[in-house]
């Protein structure tokens, strides 16, 4: 019996956060992968790249996993009714409910993380708790069927561990062999706990206000 993966598209999302996952997930056996979005007409993401949805919201299709990225764009997710609903009902028959980066804001936004342990970009962990999450600084973290995943490049890992869940280590190798994964960063800046304290600092100073305005939205949720 195959399975049928929804990936949720929006404007300026982070396109990795989708594609890496992606990648693993079109390679996964007997796997169908439905790219949903609200609007109709291809997606903008944060860096200019455009795709293209298959469905639509209204027509997708059932879900056994149900997927959303991150990026500057889940401001007006979390804000939208209409998205929000879509996601509380998928999640009732869904057998995954999962996200990267800060996707897991808009799960939470949506309700569906309320008493889970998860993860999200490391700029954003802090507001976790504001969707009544649990924040944990783990890479991917699982919990009962709540799969969620870091920042951005964390989606490759992401998909690998989805792929374990699934189908069992072997497939995971295999596809993680085809895809050449054996990082190799030319510098060893890519987690707070690598990075000199000084460019984290400088970081969160650039996104202060950025952070303030994303944590004064998820205070002010509908209850």
């Amino acid at each position: 019996m195959s399975l049928t993966v929804g990936m949720l598209l929006f404007p300026s999302m982070t396109q990795l956060d989708l594609t890496a996952p992606h990648e693993v997930f079109a390679r996964m056996p007997d796997t169908n992968v439905a790219l949903m979005a609200k609007q109709p007409g291809s997606i903008r993401c944060e860096g200019g790249l455009k795709i293209v949805p298959d469905c639509s919201l209204v027509d997708a299709p059932a879900l056994d996993i149900l997927f959303v990225p991150g990026g500057t764009g889940i401001s007006g997710v979390i804000q939208d009714a209409e998205s929000l609903g879509f996601l509380r009902d998928r999640a009732r028959t869904a057998r995954y409910i999962t996200s990267v980066c800060t996707g897991a804001l808009v799960l939470g936004a949506a309700g569906l993380l309320r008493g889970y342990r998860a993860t999200t970009h490391w700029l954003s962990l802090d507001l976790l708790p504001l969707v009544g999450a649990i924040p944990s600084s783990d890479r991917v973290v699982i919990d009962r069927n709540r799969i969620t995943a870091g920042g951005v490049t964390a989606g490759i890992d992401f998909g690998l561990t989805i792929a374990a869940e699934l189908f069992g280590r072997l497939v995971a190798e295999r596809i993680q062999l085809m895809m050449e994964y054996s990082p190799q960063p030319p510098f060893d800046s890519g987690s707070l706990s690598t990075a000199r304290p000084e460019l984290v600092a400088d970081i969160r100073r650039e996104y202060e206000a950025f952070q303030d305005a994303r944590r004064t939205l998820l205070n002010n949720l509908p209850t």
